[in-house]
């Protein structure tokens, strides 16, 4: 699918989803900042503080890289630890790119993301405390934190003017 169907199709799906009217101008269409937020994947039970992905992680990894597969991905940033790192993997493989670290607690993150990657598309892997945190900073909602097994939540925000949107999914 081409990038620029595809967004026209989400920015007038999110324009129809408000009750506020959006009125859309010609460069909204071509330089919306997508920023898609998930939690990691299913963690292993290991009794460490830093686990791998279980073989149902690793799964919904690859699952999501797949999902991410006809867009423009143009960066993947996650939290310094294996379960969030290897759910970005796939899709960072696949779009021949490197995981990028983040810190959740850095208050400056979401204005770089929108800064340095203006018109582009990123996925952002965090935790079932953070992610709800980053799209309530994004769009002004009050999204709660996961809950302890659900993992598969995605947030697709699209930031036009400083304003942003969201579509949650299920993956």
């Amino acid at each position: 699918m081409q990038r620029t169907s595809f967004w026209l199709v989400l920015v007038i799906f999110l324009s129809s989803c408000g009750s506020q009217q959006t009125v859309l101008r010609p460069g909204d269409l071509q330089h919306p900042t997508t920023i898609i937020l998930v939690r990691h994947a299913e963690k292993a039970d290991d009794g460490t503080s830093d686990p791998a992905l279980t073989p149902l992680g690793q799964s919904r990894a690859q699952r999501l890289a797949a999902m991410l597969a006809p867009m423009e991905v143009d960066a993947v940033y996650s939290t310094p630890y294996k379960r969030t790192r290897l759910t970005g993997v796939p899709t960072a493989e696949l779009k021949h790119l490197t995981v990028q670290e983040y810190s959740p607690n850095d208050k400056a993150f979401l204005s770089k993301l929108t800064s340095d990657y203006a018109g582009k598309t990123i996925l952002v892997v965090g935790h079932s405390n953070t992610i709800p945190t980053l799209v309530n900073a994004l769009t002004g909602k009050a999204y709660e934190q996961l809950g302890e097994s659900e993992y598969d939540k995605l947030f697709i925000v699209e930031v036009v003017d400083g304003i942003g949107r969201v579509m949650v999914l299920s993956y």
